[in-house]
């Protein structure tokens, strides 16, 4: 149990980020989960523009620090290669 009034301070506040970051992540996840439906359909357009609008929202979970950025560069690069080979 923390005894200090700052170590309280930090518990409250990491649980209030963990919140923040857990809704962070779920939303990328989304995003990426759109770009795969797209691909399983065989659909290139919606594929494409499914992947423009992850891009971005991957890109910022990076500058939070919600992600490390060679995952996100990973899944980027994996995800461009399978639209661009439909």
């Amino acid at each position: 149990m923390a005894n200090t009034p700052q170590a309280r301070k930090r518990i409250r506040r990491n649980d209030r980020r963990a919140e923040i970051n857990g809704a962070r992540i779920s939303r990328i996840r989304s995003f990426v989960k759109k770009v795969e439906v797209a691909l399983d359909a065989g659909d290139k357009d919606a594929a494409q523009v499914a992947l423009k609008a992850a891009q971005p929202e991957m890109a910022r979970g990076v500058a939070r620090g919600v992600l490390h950025k060679n995952t996100v560069a990973r899944k980027m690069s994996r995800l461009t290669k399978r639209v661009a080979a439909l």
